[in-house]
């Protein structure tokens, strides 16, 4: 049996709910990742990379090409992610990522790119019915992850804003899609928001006032 194989098999069953094993290993290293968010790690970007990687099996599995892609961006964004926070823990003296509250500016470059961009992968998910088949919450999360990895990898404390707005649609699709397990994570996922929300809220209040070169996370 191949690896992929066996990743697509069936791990356990409850309340009728088939739980594959690249579902539930995946999500679980996703919660990981969002933990080590959460707490500025700089390996939440590996997590999330390894992350992305197992769950292209389980969306791929469930015929859902949106969560496919969605899951190679997570896997980009990673890498890069990874290159800014190397870049900006020097800011932060306890060597984590400095944190801050994004600009007006940055704020409506993300609503205004992730609403763009949620319309133009909708329409080509209508117009192409084997990517998805329910496209614009196809979109919607697949536009707003990459937005809340954005946010995330800048230190912007809207990551978390972007994140619970993912979730709102997230957690529906994933149960009637036949993932039952990333239905759950993504509950979990919401209590691990709220907490990350409220921790990077008070530290980028505490934090010094001090320039960020161009490029950094900050």
């Amino acid at each position: 049996m191949t690896a992929v194989g066996w990743l697509n098999d069936e791990a356990f069953a409850v309340l009728g709910q088939h739980v594959i094993w690249s579902d539930m290993i995946g999500n679980i290293v996703g919660l990981i990742a969002l933990a080590l968010g959460w707490r500025r790690s700089i390996w939440t970007w590996p997590a999330q990379f390894l992350s992305g990687v197992v769950l292209v099996s389980a969306y791929a599995y469930a015929h859902l090409s949106g969560g496919v892609g969605k899951q190679l961006l997570v896997i980009g964004v990673a890498l890069w992610g990874w290159r800014l926070w190397q870049r900006g823990r020097r800011d932060a003296q306890d060597g984590s990522i400095a944190v801050r509250f994004a600009t007006w500016r940055e704020r409506g470059l993300l609503a205004g790119g992730t609403a763009l961009g949620t319309l133009a992968v909708g329409a080509l998910f209508t117009a192409v019915p084997e990517l998805s088949w329910n496209p614009w919450p196809d979109a919607y999360i697949f536009v707003g992850t990459l937005t809340a990895m954005v946010a995330q990898a800048r230190g912007l404390v809207e990551f978390w804003f972007a994140w619970l707005l993912v979730d709102l649609v997230g957690v529906p699709l994933a149960f009637t899609s036949g993932l039952a397990f990333a239905g759950l994570v993504y509950v979990v996922y919401l209590g691990l928001v709220l907490w990350g929300l409220r921790d990077w809220w008070l530290r980028s209040r505490t934090s010094t006032q001090q320039h960020i070169p161009e490029g950094a996370a900050a």
